[in-house]
């Protein structure tokens, strides 16, 4: 075999060596992509859930709230007492004096707008 030759035969072993490196490399970081996806679905569920989550434990102005709150509008309006509108709704009577407030703010802005 020839000098040439020889080097010729070096380099393809190096070359076959270092491209099985790669397709090994390949491999591993392949894996590696897998593993970050999955991690990334759980963070987006996560991320998910926090968003859904409600920020203190006062409900917002829901369905629910609404209608307390047109059954507040109501009876404030007949004359009852804040202790009778509690008792009526079921809720706390600091709950009817955040309904009042609302509704004292609306007012005011019904007032301003006229």
């Amino acid at each position: 075999m020839s000098r040439s030759q020889r080097r010729s035969l070096a380099a393809t072993k190096r070359s076959r060596t270092t491209l099985e490196e790669a397709l090994k490399r390949i491999e591993k970081l392949e894996k590696e992509n897998a593993e970050l996806k999955e991690a990334n679905e759980d963070l987006k569920e996560e991320l998910e859930y926090f968003k859904k989550r409600k920020a203190c434990g006062r409900q917002r102005h829901n369905a629910k709230w609404m209608a307390i709150y047109n059954n507040f509008f109501i009876c404030h309006e007949q004359g009852m007492t804040m202790v009778e509108i509690a008792k009526r709704n079921g809720i706390s009577e600091r709950s009817i004096y955040r309904y009042k407030a609302y509704y004292d703010e609306v007012q005011k802005k019904k007032k301003g707008k006229s």
